[in-house]
This record gives structure tokens, sequence and C-alpha cells, in this order.
């Protein structure tokens, strides 16, 4: 059995209170259909079949897609689950009905240019790191936030790309996306999974810990969504869009062709998932679907984002949002303009110009803050938003001094871990970041959004690759826990919840095994 990529655990959701994930395997297709056995603790084993995803173009020349589809029901203590597939054995951690899972946020797994990739010793160094935590905490839950690929040099190894590129802009708009594109750039996209997540360090933590993944733009290619309206509109931009979008369903939602995650939020265009754990609430956005320059989200799809955190019920003690570009971070504008007195070209990546408070969408963004704190004061539900795409490890706080809510529910706090693998920006920027850009910005008339203080040190930022843990514990707090390259500890900060009382209720509502 010749397995190309694989096997990779995908969260699905809890439905029925069962704890479902699914099983992606890649391998030759003229390999006989797979086979997955699989049990919980010392139960009998289970024989699942396989569903087929289809047959997709690779460097041998093509592979098949294979998911096995699994559920276990929650009891009141954690469980293990064990699966076998072509002669692996593989071990994952279910949490106890009603338990937050124990989980670990990751984004930026790649580099944006071969300049990086060959400058960064080390390059899976932190996915070391997680998988050494690993075995010691048991991670039952992966985040991973965006960019879980990079695209970006398919314009250079594709020729037709390399081509199209140095044209100018009219005509750039009016070129066909040709048959010859459409089959290098398809092959592109799966050459570039396959080859990216085979790395042996992060395949073992993906097959061994559940993973939620939402795209940026990164997955599809640099700065996705916030070019010119008619470059975006053009037929060779759509036709790379419409295969990184099938690449992404397939390879990041375990999703085959017309296929809809089992945790898809109804009523919406797109991949916004929305999911109740127990206590825990975990919504991701999905930021690049339906972007362009005057939106991040269409506002069909945010109705439907927020008639279902209407139906969430107010057992929720914790609302987890993963919003792939940072909410809280300085405005961009104002460094791009200060690095700009610098003679020579200051090489900028898209998050200085990518990001939530650029002018088109600073209202959208006030919109989700409004309704964040609304949920968070009617639900008596502490809300988090987890963030990636910078490059750096920050904590960011929103505050609302509106109406007469306790302090706890008029505040929205950020943790933000990025990357994983993508080296930090360069010190010049990070210098400024520091030193010239301001830490708090006003919002609204009564809304206010503040960089603090990194925990532990003196800094706004940490410029180094890391990665977050978030721990629960028995009071419901979550422990989150960046694990900074070359540093011996990691960074601590606890996130309380409102209303211990009412989760407390809630865990000690399990009905008995």
């Amino acid at each position: 059995m010749a397995i190309k990529l694989g096997p990779i655990l995908s969260f699905r959701g809890v439905l029925n209170n069962r704890w479902c994930v699914s099983v992606l395997v890649a391998c030759d297709t003229d390999d006989a259909a797979l086979a997955l056995d699989w049990q919980v603790d010392s139960a009998a084993s289970i024989s699942v079949a396989a569903v087929s995803l289809g047959s997709y173009p690779s460097p041998t020349p093509t592979v098949q897609l294979w998911r096995f589809d699994l559920a276990i029901t929650l009891k009141k203590t954690a469980q293990q689950g064990r699966y076998r597939v072509a002669g692996a054995e593989y071990l994952f951690s279910v949490p106890a009905k009603a338990a937050m899972p124990v989980m670990a946020y990751v984004s930026c797994n790649g580099f944006s240019s071969l300049k990086l990739m060959n400058n960064t010793k080390n390059p899976y160094a932190q996915w070391i790191s997680l998988r050494k935590k690993h075995a010691e905490n048991g991670y039952q839950l992966l985040m991973m936030g965006g960019d879980q690929v990079y695209a970006d040099s398919m314009f250079d190894v594709i020729p037709a790309l390399h081509d199209w590129l140095a044209l100018p802009l009219d005509e750039k708009i009016n070129q066909p996306y040709t048959a010859t594109m459409a089959k290098a750039v398809e092959r592109f996209y799966h050459q570039l999974y396959i080859k990216r997540w085979a790395q042996p360090d992060m395949a073992s933590m993906l097959a061994s810990i559940p993973s939620v993944m939402m795209w940026d733009d990164h997955d599809i290619f640099d700065g996705w969504g916030s070019y010119d309206a008619r470059l975006q509109a053009s037929p060779v931009y759509q036709g790379l869009f419409a295969s990184a979008k099938a690449c992404f369903a397939l390879y990041q939602l375990q999703l085959g062709p017309g296929e809809t995650h089992p945790s898809a939020i109804s009523g919406q265009s797109e991949y916004n998932l929305g999911m109740c754990l127990g206590t825990l609430t975990l919504l991701a956005l999905d930021m690049r679907g339906e972007r362009t320059d005057s939106q991040v989200i269409s506002q069909p799809t945010w109705k439907a984002v927020y008639d279902w955190l209407d139906t969430v019920t107010n057992q929720c003690g914790h609302l987890l949002v993963m919003s792939s570009i940072p909410v809280v971070h300085p405005d961009f504008t104002m460094l791009e303009k200060a690095l700009s007195i610098f003679p020579g070209q200051q090489e900028l990546e898209d998050d200085l110009r990518d990001h939530w408070n650029s002018n088109p969408h600073k209202q959208e963004r006030l919109r989700l803050i409004h309704r964040l704190l609304d949920f968070s004061e009617s639900k008596k539900c502490r809300v988090t938003l987890l963030s990636g795409d910078v490059h750096v490890g920050a904590v960011g706080v929103i505050k609302s001094t509106r109406n007469n809510a306790d302090e706890s529910s008029r505040t929205l706090t950020q943790l933000t871990s990025s990357g994983i693998v993508h080296p930090p920006p360069p010190g010049m920027v990070l210098f400024f970041l520091e030193n010239m850009v301001g830490k708090e910005m006003g919002d609204d008339r009564d809304i206010t959004s503040t960089m603090t203080e990194f925990p532990g040190t003196r800094h706004f930022y940490i410029g180094a690759r890391n990665w977050l843990a978030l721990e629960p514990d028995s009071q419901q707090r979550i422990w989150a826990n960046w694990h900074v390259e070359n540093e011996p500890y990691p960074f601590t900060k606890v996130i309380h919840p409102i209303d211990f009382k009412m989760a407390e209720a809630v865990i000690g509502d399990i009905t008995p095994e």
C-alpha cells in the first residue's frame, strides 16, 4: 500500500452526543479500496469502509483520496481512540461529555518565499515542540487558523502564470484561463498539500489530533481578496480560486465534490463552521471565500452566522472565534507610511496591507465587535478571538463602557499565535510595531481596542515562531500557553469564565454512565 499523504484526522463536531471525526488518506490509484479498523478504550474493534473522494492529479501521476467517518459516544470520563490503517496504528484522545477539550492553535504553516525557506534552520522545529507537548498533555483538538499551505510559488513554477503575471493590467484582465493553465494549477495545489503535509513531525500530529482548519490568503495565494476588483474578477484569478477552493474542501475539510461539512452553518454560501462542545462553542469564520476589496464576508452570510449564534444555549461558558486576520491589531497604513521614509524597497508582506483595519472593512469589523459584545452579555459567555497571519505572538483586548453590564461581559480578548513555520517579520518591522505604532485604537464612542503587553514580558509582540496551547482546568478557566521558539518555558495568560457557577452546574449535570 503506497500512502502518499495521511492519515489526517479532522473534527466534524459533536452530533447527537457523539464526538465525530474523519480520517483522510491519499494513496496510489491502483491500490485496492482501503479499510480502517478502530476501537475506543477496550471495546471491540470496528471495521469501517472508505468513502471515495475521487482521483486527482499528482506527481505519480494521480492519487486516490479516501475518507473514513468515525463517531465516539461521549461518556463521563475521557476516552482513548485507536485506529489502524495500511498496517500502522494511531491514537487520539476524546474529552469527557460536556468537558472542554484540551486544545492547540497554530497558523502560518509554511513560507511565503523560497528565500525564507532556504534561510530558516530547522523549519519544522515548532511542530517538534508541539509533538513533545502532545505526548505530555494529550491535545484533543487542533485548530489551524489559516495558511496551512503557501501557494505563492505557483507564479514562479508554472510558466503560463509567470508569463501572464508580466502582462500589463488591462491585458491580464482580458486573458482567458486556458486548459493548460487549469491543468497545471490543479496539479500544483495537489502536489503542494501532499509535499508539505507529509513532513514527518507535522504528519504525526495531523494523524493524532483531530483538526478544525480554516483557510486564509496563502492557501489560495498571497493577498487573495484584497486586489483590484477587475483583477480579482478576471478569468485567470477566478480559475486559480476555483482550484484552491476545491483543494481546501478536499484536504482541509475532507469533503468530496458537492458535500457539506456536518458543522457548516446553514443559510450561508461558504465554509463558516459552528460547533457546540459542552460548555465550549467554536466559531470558525471563512474570511476568504467571499472576500473582495469592499467586504470580508457577505451580509447574507453574516446574518446566517449571527442567527446561528442566537441559537447557542445559555450553557455556553466560552465562545472561541477563529478569525484568521486579527481583529485587534495596529492600523498598518501608519507603519507603511513610516517605513517609506527610508530609502530602498521595504519588503513588507501581505499582513501589512490585508487586514481588518483597512478603511473598506472598518465598519464590518465594528459590527462584528458589537455582535460579539452583545452575545457575551446576553449569554453570560466569555468570548475569545483566536488569530494568526501576522507572524508574531500578541494579546489584544476590546473593552466597552456601554450599558450596565458587568466588566467581564464588556471585554473581549484576542490571542494571536503566528507562525508555527513562517519566520517573524524583519527587525525593522518589529521595531516600528513596538516603538512607533499606537497600541490603543478608538473603535466607537464607547469601545476601545488595545494591544497589551505580552504575558511575562515588557514587549507587545513576540518576534519568534510560536504555537498556542489552550488548556482548561476544573474551574473552567483556560490557560493560554504560548510555546515560543528558543524559550525554555511558555508564556501564560489565564482566561476566566464569566459565570463559573453556571458552567459548574452544566458539568455536574452529566448523566452517569
